[in-house]
């Protein structure tokens, strides 16, 4: 018997070791056995959309009982009936291909960085303003996970005398910062390609920079924390919008009136 309680425990380390992706899709599968084999056996026949919201209701139930992520669980409730509604719908194979090509190169790495994109406010551009350091101090800002090149085109539009860069690693946002800022003539920016824990790339040497932003998600938040308090400067700032670091309390917080209720948590270094 515990022989077979640890068995089924070191089965469930590793399915939790999985991408969470990876796991939304096999609790779908599951959900979709277990919903067939019920039917059967009960000798129904239920209406196909009916089926897709048993299985979405069973994978829904599955991804809270293993942990997934809130958001996971509209996704998981609405798969299924998704596909339903798209099969009745006719859609011509082309739409679908289209539309998976145009995810991919937005949330290229999303599924091995579990950070997918997030856009920030002009509201959160114009608050971190005020944590740039003083005008003639030639200082250095850095957003990790740049997007669409918004918050650096506006800091140098702000603060010329500054020097801005940016990592990406979306094709498509990192192509659109890099017209946003050749065609803005803004030459105090750079972005660059690639992951922020790539060491190869200089650019991510956190200890050039005077600010260190970050929009990411909770996922490498601690991972993040710990690359910061390595390499940046005492005395230099980190700015994370909205997530914030496990077990490490901000010295600051600024709360953004916009859409989203942004909030800045700030940590002098």
């Amino acid at each position: 018997m515990k022989s077979k309680q640890r068995l089924y425990a070191n089965l469930l380390a590793l399915f939790k070791k999985l991408p969470p992706s990876v796991i939304a899709l096999l609790l779908q599968f599951a959900a979709f056995a277990l919903t067939l084999l019920s039917a059967r056996l009960s000798g129904l026949q239920p209406h196909p959309l009916v089926f897709a919201l048993l299985c979405g209701l069973l994978a829904m139930t599955f991804s809270r009982l293993v942990g997934l992520a809130g958001w996971w669980l509209p996704i998981q409730l609405l798969f299924a009936p998704a596909l339903v509604l798209a099969l009745a719908l006719d859609i011509p194979p082309n739409f679908f291909l289209a539309a998976f090509l145009i995810l991919l190169v937005v949330y290229w790495s999303t599924f091995r960085t579990q950070v997918p994109l997030y856009l920030s406010s002009h509201k959160v551009w114009r608050a971190l303003e005020g944590f740039l350091p003083q005008p003639g101090t030639n200082f250095r800002f850095i957003d990790l996970g740049s997007g669409l090149g918004g918050v650096l085109t506006h800091l140098a539009d702000a603060r010329p005398d500054g020097q801005y860069a940016g990592v990406e690693s979306a094709p498509l946002p990192f192509l659109w910062s890099c017209l946003r800022i050749k065609l803005g003539g803004y030459r105090n920016c750079n972005v660059q390609w690639g992951s922020i824990w790539d060491d190869s790339l200089g650019i991510c040497d956190l200890a050039q920079y005077d600010v260190v932003f970050a929009y990411l998600s909770p996922v490498p938040m601690e991972r993040l924390w710990r690359k910061a308090r390595a390499e940046m400067r005492p005395g230099t700032l980190f700015i994370s919008s909205t997530f914030t670091v496990p077990d490490q309390a901000p010295q600051q917080k600024i709360q953004v009136n916009d859409l989203h209720r942004s909030t800045l948590l700030i940590w002098r270094m």
